[in-house]
């Protein structure tokens, strides 16, 4: 096999033009016919036993040239890959140029490589100051959100829907008339003011009683999920079952000592405060991060190779599967419920993945010029944290960690010092 690199006119696009032997081309044609030959009938023989040359010309010289190819298209390609130096960042589009009888094997692959940056200004980067103060406001919300997760409901007789309320009700949609596929419902828990239904269903039913039936006019948003009903007027008829309200906790000692281990109400307030001034600093620096690198980016210059684009989409996708998957859903049922098409989902993709990708390179910049390195020491923090995770010995832990794994750690430990780095560099105003 030998190969030659070919650049492209867009920037960063090179063509790997690979040839494979006559040689290595009949060695890709009798695995294609091994492969086969238990599928092709030939008078005369068994299924199976047929000689390579007997299906050759009963079939035609071409009939094993595809598999052939495919055979040989994977390890050729690395190989090359490989040999070329090229720090390839996309999959390659392979187009075959010569696949003929007693010639070499000839395609082609085009690939993105890795963009060169040329960083602007790295250090003393300004950003603005954010404050790690918690004020009473927000004390009180998060504390009314800790009410909220040990309040008890009650059901209410004395009076009607108001807002807020979970009103539990019997439901059932029509559009011009007729009732519609999914309109219906029995014992529905609505929580007023929550807007999980469309339009102004819920403000409709404040001011309903416990068994009261009940009519809403409704129309569809345009861009509802469900074709027929876009954009269409609806009668919801109805009753309302139950009504429900939350009841908070008081905001005292006994409080205190319900949610905490502290005694006191004051004691606990001052602990969630700490705790917020802790979060408040963490987003702060979080932050300040993000602003230092998107000005880093801005004032440097690369050119991205759309495949390379395209690749970090795909790989964003197939993260978003999965964690579809963890929560129990597909990508079919995502798109079901949601209305949203694969390639919407894609498109509106691209932009976060342009920004990963140059901050990921500009980081790699710096990390070159200021000869960010991550220690044996810090390799091995980061091993523990590993093994802590998945609760293994780090021993374990080291046996799955091969040459290329140890590599990517230590480049990700000294993607993060450069974070630190100009994080630290900068001036806050």
């Amino acid at each position: 096999m030998n190969f030659k690199v070919e650049q492209l006119e867009e920037k960063n696009m090179v063509k790997l033009v690979i040839e494979a032997t006559n040689e290595e081309f009949e060695i890709g044609l009798e695995k294609a016919y091994q492969k086969n030959k238990s599928k092709m009938n030939v008078q005369g023989f068994r299924k199976g036993k047929a000689p390579r040359k007997m299906i050759e010309k009963l079939y035609g010289q071409e009939t094993f040239f595809e598999d052939a190819a495919n055979a040989i298209i994977p390890d050729a390609y690395s190989q090359a890959a490989q040999e070329s130096g090229l720090d390839i960042v996309s999959q390659p589009q392979v187009d075959v140029i010569q696949l003929e009888k007693d010639k070499p094997f000839i395609f082609t692959a085009e690939v993105a490589v890795k963009p060169e940056v040329e960083l602007g200004e790295y250090k003393g980067i300004e950003v603005a100051k954010i404050e790690g103060v918690v004020s009473d406001e927000e004390l009180a919300t998060e504390l009314d959100k800790v009410r909220e997760k040990n309040s008890r409901t009650i059901n209410v007789e004395d009076r009607a829907v108001q807002d807020g309320d979970e009103a539990v009700i019997d439901f059932e949609g029509f559009v011009d008339g007729e009732a519609f596929d999914g309109g219906k419902g029995e014992n529905h828990a609505l929580t007023i003011g929550s807007h999980s239904f469309i339009d102004t269903f819920e403000e409709q039913l404040i001011g309903k009683n416990i068994a009261e039936a009940f009519e809403v006019n409704v129309t569809f948003p345009e861009d509802y999920h469900v074709e027929n009903l876009k954009g269409k007027a609806a009668i919801f008829k109805g009753t309302v079952n139950e009504i429900k309200v939350k009841e908070l906790p008081e905001l005292d000692d006994d409080f205190a000592q319900d949610v905490s281990d502290f005694d006191t109400l004051v004691e606990y307030k001052e602990d969630v405060k700490a705790k917020l001034i802790t979060d408040k600093e963490k987003e702060a620096t979080t932050k300040k991060e993000s602003e230092v690198i998107d000005k880093i980016v801005e004032n440097s210059k690369m050119d991205i190779p759309e495949p390379m684009i395209q690749t970090q989409v795909k790989q964003m996708a197939e993260e978003f599967s999965q964690r579809l998957q963890q929560q129990g859903l597909s990508v079919e049922q995502y798109f079901q419920f949601t209305g949203i098409t694969a390639e919407k989902l894609l498109g509106d993709m691209k932009p976060e993945a342009l920004k990963r990708i140059k901050t990921r390179l500009v980081l790699e910049a710096i990390v070159k010029a200021e000869n960010i390195e991550a220690t044996d020491a810090e390799l091995d923090e980061e091993l523990v944290k590993m093994a802590e995770l998945y609760k293994m010995e780090i021993e374990k832990i080291k046996e799955f960690m091969g040459e290329n794994e140890t590599k990517q750690i230590k480049e990700d430990i000294a993607i993060q010092k450069a974070v630190t780095f100009v994080t630290e560099a900068a001036v806050e105003k």
